[in-house]
């Protein structure tokens, strides 16, 4: 039994009480008094709201299962179209497009306001994770291309284990072509540079023919570290962002370089995402007090973690901010040395045990999450806004405090945040709209009625972002009785997700986004594969995107490279005026007959092979156990979990949410029968176990069907799979994660 004391009319788990009362509070200053009363006051009003907005959802979803089972298949355009958008107004699903959505969000950092650049997104229960993210504002892009398939590993060039000079030549090479895009000479090129010098506030570079030259652009020389003659570091600019080329001749790689370059170290992650929702499993008051004790560390400056790497242990620490000699030698350029902090909440859907609270009827319910996380996350920043405006810790310098909200389902749900938030700043005494919010356009519904989202919290609205793992969970969910849907690869080409990609970047230009906040793109899931990685994620900012999302360090700093080819902002303002010429009701309706488009097929079931349907199982099977596994079993939230074909994916619940919901759809249409549903996923728990076999912690689960509850938690997520609350993963994985705590 969890033990817990009362405060007010909450129940409150002892470590949670503890964390608050012994840490949180002292640290920020807010009256303990006032601190409770106000927490307590929140949750008697706005639970209640939270309940109903859930019971809204199940309202719609049952309006919807009765469409689709009156109207199955796809929606034919014309008619059968027009009835279907009466129908969903009719029932609340689309609602009217307010005529002023114009965001009125101020005091934005520029990392999300004016610049463009990548965006991690990390779990914050594993501090190392936590701490590496903050550090990788900066990134050395040798390092990101020596040790990645960025650089084939032709015969000759392989990474080996040793320095291979062939492979450093490539890596050189490739840095120096960079210099030359971003930070192009008069004359002449970086490749083969002799030296670097300043004189008279201008950047002298010798060349290899033995000339001088100095930059085509004088204005992206900003600052340099050591003597003028001998420069240990050179700072450009390009598109917003910085280039610091490093010159070291005391380094292995130095010593052989004729300027004596050692490095090219490059504005990374500009921004970062500590993820209290889908990369963890935090189940209880123990899981949640680490999270807020990071978060704490974080914005306080002291979170530390020893770290081992080559045989030597080690404390990383957050770094500090860099400081650079402006060009004419008098004064100092300072840039933030770490990435711009989000946390995201989690959303309205979950309870806690951490807090229990007095409902109106005198019963006990668990706290919503989504309400305890902002009460506390938004209290642990205040540490952070007290900050004297030249601390060299500091994560917002506007008095800002970033939370991304996920999995709000239409403007409702967004105008509650808005109330939640607002309610928080009253209690902890921080200035109206402080809190800026991020909403996540994951759901069909949010993204049908995306400008009336940003309406609801058009003073707090600094980021919106397409996620195309939940927002198909949530497509297959919604038209679960449709029909069947899709094979999973085939859905990337479907109508609506095309649709969806660029409705979101249109309506942020629409709503004054430009200059004000990220308009984000999804998730590279293949951290091995970054050569694929750089092919295709240029993607996004072409797209109009000015932050897309990386799963580490490295890929931030490849990734880093796409935003020196395409000048975002730039693009962003000739993308905004194309959309100001567009018919807006015109615009609405061709978006909305695309974007509604359901990912089900007519007659092509009927077409698919017993292989392809088998192969269709054993994909999702597979990847629904190996990530499974690891949370239910060892509480770890977001892994590189090897695909089928042994490909390492960075897993998360909304990858889990699609091979669910996929499973549970070809089962309700009878595109595969329940027994070789059930077949296949104990052959592919053995697979599984293979895969895991050199971790000492794993429990294999061939064999043991009856008695691991890993496996019982993926078999569920299957077969129950069709009565989940809008397919959400998370509260059977709770369930069943409790239950192994608990033994």
């Amino acid at each position: 039994m969890t033990e817990r004391t009362a405060i007010h009319n909450l129940q409150v788990a002892n470590p949670l009480l503890s964390f608050i009362n012994d840490q949180m509070l002292p640290a920020t200053g807010v009256d303990h008094d006032k601190f409770w009363k106000g927490f307590n006051d929140i949750v008697a009003d706005l639970a209640p709201k939270n309940i109903a907005l859930l019971a809204e959802r199940d309202r719609i979803q049952t309006a919807m299962d009765e469409w689709h089972t009156a109207h199955p298949g796809p929606v034919a355009e014309g008619k059968a179209m027009k009835e279907y958008k009466k129908y969903l107004s009719q029932i609340g699903y689309l609602v009217p497009e307010p005529r002023n959505a114009q965001a009125t969000t101020a005091n934005v950092d520029a990392e999300l306001a004016k610049l463009a650049g990548p965006q991690l997104v990390v779990p914050i229960l594993n501090a190392r994770y936590a701490l590496n993210a903050a550090n990788a504002r900066w990134g050395s892009l040798y390092d990101a291309l020596y040790g990645t398939d960025a650089i084939p590993e032709a015969e000759g060039c392989e990474k080996g284990t040793g320095y291979n000079p062939q492979r450093g030549a490539k890596v050189i090479d490739y840095c120096r072509n960079v210099l030359d895009r971003c930070a192009p000479l008069k004359t002449g090129s970086h490749v083969g540079s002799k030296g670097y010098t300043v004189k008279a506030g201008k950047l002298v570079v010798s060349l290899a023919n033995g000339k001088n030259s100095t930059l085509a652009d004088a204005k992206q020389f900003v600052g340099y570290t050591g003597d003028a003659n001998a420069p240990t570091s050179v700072l450009f600019v390009h598109n917003g962002i910085h280039l610091d080329l490093q010159i070291n001749k005391t380094t292995a790689i130095g010593k052989t370089d004729p300027a004596g370059v050692s490095d090219l170290v490059v504005e990374s992650a500009l921004s970062t995402i500590l993820d209290l929702e889908d990369s963890v499993a935090a189940v209880d008051a123990d899981d949640k007090v680490l999270a807020y004790k990071n978060w704490l560390g974080i914005l306080q400056g002291t979170l530390s973690e020893e770290v081992q790497k080559g045989g030597k242990t080690f404390t990383r620490t957050m770094n500090g901010d860099r400081e650079y000699t402006k060009p004419t030698g008098k004064g100092s350029v300072k840039l933030h040395g770490r990435s711009l902090m989000f946390v995201r909440n989690v959303g309205h859907l979950m309870t806690n045990p951490a807090i229990l609270y007095t409902a109106a009827d005198g019963s006990m319910k668990e706290i919503p999450e989504g309400i305890l996380d902002a009460m506390i996350t938004v209290t642990c920043a205040l540490v952070d806004l007290q900050k004297k405006a030249s601390h060299p810790l500091r994560n917002s310098r506007t008095g800002s405090v970033y939370i991304v909200k996920p999995k709000m389902h239409g403007s409702k749900e967004v105008a509650f945040a808005d109330e939640l938030f607002g309610r928080v700043e009253k209690v902890i005494g921080m200035k109206p709209s402080t809190v800026k919010l991020g909403i996540m356009d994951e759901e069909r519904r949010t993204s049908a009625n995306l400008k009336a989202c940003i309406a609801a919290a058009k003073s707090r609205v600094a980021f919106i972002n397409t996620g195309f793992l939940d927002r198909t969970g949530d497509e297959m969910h919604t038209c679960m009785l449709a029909g069947p849907v899709m094979r999973k690869g085939d859905i990337k080409n479907s109508t609506w997700l095309g649709a969806y990609e660029k409705n979101n970047v249109n309506v942020g230009l629409a709503c004054g986004l430009r200059g004000r906040a990220q308009i984000g793109k999804g998730m590279w899931a293949m951290p091995d594969l970054m050569a694929d990685m750089l092919k295709a994620k240029i993607g996004h900012p072409l797209a109009g995107a000015n932050t897309a999302w990386v799963p580490s360090p490295t890929a931030a700093t490849l990734h880093a490279m796409h935003y020196h080819q395409v000048d975002v902002p730039a693009l962003q303002k000739k993308m905004e005026k194309a959309v100001a010429k567009q018919d807006p009701k015109q615009l609405r309706e061709d978006t909305l007959n695309a974007l509604l488009q359901f990912p089900v097929v007519a007659q092509d079931a009927a077409t698919w092979s017993e292989e392809d349907k088998q192969k269709e199982l054993d994909n999702n099977a597979q990847g629904i156990l190996g990530y499974v596994v690891r949370w239910v079993d060892q509480g770890v939230g977001c892994s590189k979990v090897p695909d089928i074909n042994g490909v390492g994916l960075m897993e998360d619940r909304a990858t889990l949410r699609i091979s669910s919901q996929h499973m549970a759809n070809w089962m309700q249409h009878g595109v595969v029968t329940e027994a070789q549903v059930q077949a296949t996923m104990e052959r592919m728990a053995a697979v599984v176990d293979t895969q895991n076999a050199g971790d000492a912690a794993y429990q294999p689960m061939a064999g043991n069907f009856d008695k691991s509850a890993a496996y019982q938690a993926a078999c569920d997520l299957v077969f129950k799979g069709k009565a989940q609350p809008s397919g959400y993963t998370e509260p059977l994985l709770h369930a069943w994660r409790l239950k192994v705590k608990a033994a």
